[in-house]
């Protein structure tokens, strides 16, 4: 089994500033892509940002110039650093992990942190 274990979430104003982390466990050969992607209450849930193995990165248009991904593959984790937070970033924040395990080719997810940003 593959576990994502995510942390750094929590209550911030706005303009401000949060590091969300997540690390892959369990039997990983590899790990594609890793992502962030959130829900706000009411929404359906939306790709944030990814980046590849080889470091590509995407993100959505939302976080452009505000968000940085970065992995660090040595240890199967991902960050979402979010600068100049706004109050429409308040969401539950999942990490995604496509790994090649001893299970095969996976699409995994964390269980959720939630990120809210007063105004």
């Amino acid at each position: 089994q593959v576990q994502l274990v995510e942390s750094g979430g929590g209550l911030v104003q706005a303009g401000g500033s949060l590091r969300l982390s997540c690390a892959a466990s369990g039997k990983i050969f590899s790990i594609a892509v890793m992502g962030w992607y959130r829900q706000a209450s009411g929404k359906q849930r939306e790709v944030v940002a990814q980046i590849s193995g080889g470091g590509s990165t995407n993100y959505a248009d939302s976080g452009k110039g505000r968000f940085t991904v970065s992995r660090d593959n040595a240890r199967n984790t991902v960050y979402l650093q979010m600068n100049s937070l706004k109050p429409e970033d308040t969401a539950v924040y999942y990490c995604n992990a496509k790994c090649h395990s001893g299970y095969g080719l996976g699409d995994y997810w964390g269980q959720g942190t939630q990120v809210t940003v007063s105004s």
